[in-house]
């Protein structure tokens, strides 16, 4: 394999396996809020550890503002906790935020999974912080407010307690092989809610485990259309990461290009599982840290979405 292949293949594991742990870290009951930046106009800071320390989102219209891994978002709103058919999970990362149309979507597909599977609802992850931006730990998306995991988990049938949100984690659905998805846990449920996620006219990409991916191509019947947006990635054994469209009032929202309309499931699929993609090789040298995104690298409105109250 060409030495930049390696390179980007572990850069692409480490940053993905952080997302992987830190999608089932175990949260606590007592957050404690970080501690006050000693010089927070550093030009050279980081900017999610300017993004974290914001605990509310900005007044006024929302706005998606950049691309998906680098921006951040004005006016979001927090997606109710508890609602009919979802339920929120890891509270104390308040992550729970996102542009109204997230919302919206959420709570729409929510509502069409017990219809369409076994499932009470849906456990939601990650979503964004109150004015997105780069996260202090994992994900290098989730920055304007259009990005949401969901937990490959049914909702249970109660209300969760806090330490059930904070301490219980989703169900592995990759077997340990990697070369599928385990048959204890894959069931038409788990494929239907899938599905009707990636059936939503709002979203433009779900992000599933290869292995799952491979699921999806053998066991999809009827209608497939919807298989060209379940993209596989790295990672994403327990959750899948739904993607919205750029509003249309977001006018400074950085579209992504959209997928290509075959299903996905030939030539493409299969090399996620040559022994080289599957279990790379460490590279020879040391790969160097990803630069840190700073306040400059950032969309200009970003510095005001960091300067309102």
């Amino acid at each position: 394999m060409p030495r930049m292949l390696r390179v980007l293949f572990s850069l692409a594991l480490a940053c993905l396996a952080a997302d992987t742990a830190l999608s089932q870290d175990i949260g606590t009951l007592d957050p404690k809020p970080l501690p006050p930046l000693a010089n927070p106009d550093d030009p050279n800071l980081p900017a999610k550890q300017l993004f974290a320390r914001k605990l509310k989102p900005t007044e006024g219209p929302a706005q998606a503002i950049g691309y998906y891994s680098k921006g951040c978002m004005a006016g979001a709103q927090a997606l109710p906790i508890n609602g009919p058919t979802w339920q929120v999970m890891r509270l104390s990362r308040n992550r729970n935020w996102g542009n109204p149309r997230l919302l919206a979507f959420l709570e729409r597909f929510s509502a069409k999974v017990p219809k369409v599977s076994k499932w009470r609802g849906i456990l939601v992850g990650d979503m964004a912080q109150p004015r997105g931006g780069p996260m202090i730990t994992g994900h290098m998306s989730h920055q304007v407010g259009l990005d949401a995991d969901v937990w490959l988990t049914p909702m249970p049938d109660h209300e969760l307690s806090r330490a059930e949100r904070e301490q219980m984690s989703a169900t592995m659905i990759v077997a340990r092989s990697r070369l599928d998805v385990d048959p204890k846990v894959w069931t038409p449920s788990l494929l239907a809610v899938i599905r009707a996620a990636a059936q939503d006219q709002e979203v433009t990409r779900v992000l599933v485990n290869p292995a799952i991916k491979k699921a999806l191509c053998r066991d999809a019947t009827g209608d497939r259309s919807w298989l060209h947006k379940v993209r596989p990635f790295w990672g994403h054994d327990y959750h899948m990461h739904i993607r919205i469209k750029c509003p249309p009032d977001s006018t400074a929202c950085k579209a992504q290009d959209p997928p290509p309309e075959s299903e996905g499931c030939g030539k493409e699929l299969a090399w996620w599982f040559t022994p080289g993609v599957l279990h790379p090789p460490p590279p020879k040298e040391p790969v160097k840290p990803r630069p840190q995104i700073k306040l400059a690298d950032l969309p200009p409105a970003c510095r005001k979405v960091l300067d309102e109250p």
